[in-house]
């Protein structure tokens, strides 16, 4: 019975070191290496290419063009995963979001001023802002201690995984100089789903913009999954670079400033798109036919 007294508090006291030893992580260079090869250090101080200088006596022809990309398409999952952080791998709405409340490396603008649609990066707004566009109240009853009926309201967080859609505003010109046509974005913007105090979703809606080129530092030290080859790394500044994303106009530079969904139909709208995407195909096209 004594051996039996002492054998039992030897194996609990084993138990909690085995627990307390598999909770431990260990640092990555005493880690075992994860793969076939070390991956370059780096990484973490890639620039992106930078911009050709442009003369305004060079451009020769001019559209500026809004888009929606919806990660949840084939094309532009690899914005959307992964869900959580693996690999060395973030998703872009999480690259985004720690730029602007940990690191501090990327300026949000805000996407309203006095209630009117704003995205000419003017008004910068704080990390605190932000987080708070993705918080929403609602409400639920409750019984108080006399029994009664009462409403009682809370403040809920819209998890990142919320965010499927980002809207992007660029322009697309022709360079003179270079006899080139290139696209050139000037901002990000997340578009966040509004709930409303029954916890149902009532619209979406860009909240914050980020300005582009700023941005492209960021962009160019992190990651994205390649599907045709793992050895072969690019970023996500690659892949807007290379416009190696599919997405959809929404709304060109017009007369009375409207979307294209103001004065359509879906379908009308949509169509439209395509025939927008088509002028400015044809444009290049039509300088080099002979």
């Amino acid at each position: 019975m004594k051996k039996l007294r002492f054998i039992i508090p030897f194996f609990a006291a084993i138990l909690c070191f085995n627990a307390e030893s598999s909770a431990q992580v260990l640092d990555p260079s005493e880690a075992p290496l994860d793969g076939v090869y070390s991956k370059s250090k780096n990484n973490a101080n890639r620039k992106p290419i930078p911009y050709v200088k442009l003369r305004e006596s060079d451009i020769m022809w001019l559209k500026r063009t809004w888009r929606i990309v919806d990660m949840e398409e084939k094309m532009n999952q690899v914005f959307y995963y992964p869900k959580k952080p693996t690999q060395g791998r973030r998703n872009f709405v999480k690259i985004i979001m720690d730029a602007i409340m940990e690191e501090g490396n990327i300026q949000p603008y805000a996407a309203s001023v006095d209630g009117e649609v704003n995205d000419m990066f003017q008004v910068p707004m704080t990390p605190e802002e932000v987080a708070e566009v993705f918080v929403y109240k609602s409400t639920f009853q409750d019984i108080d201690e006399q029994g009664n009926t009462i409403d009682k309201e809370v403040e809920n967080e819209i998890p990142l995984s919320e965010i499927t859609k980002f809207k992007i505003k660029e322009e697309v010109f022709f360079d003179n100089e270079r006899s080139v046509l290139e696209f050139r974005i000037l901002g990000i913007a997340p578009i966040v789903p509004k709930i409303d105090a029954q916890g149902e979703v009532e619209g979406y809606q860009p909240e914050f913009w980020i300005y582009f080129p700023e941005a492209r530092f960021v962009f160019a030290q992190n990651e994205v999954f390649n599907r045709q080859n793992d050895v072969h790394r690019i970023t996500y500044d690659d892949l807007f670079w290379k416009r190696m994303f599919s997405s959809r106009i929404v709304k060109e530079s017009n007369t009375y400033d409207r979307k294209l969904e103001d004065y359509l139909s879906p379908m009308d709208a949509l169509l439209e798109a395509e025939e927008i995407e088509k002028t400015i195909f044809n444009f290049e096209h039509d300088l080099w036919s002979f």
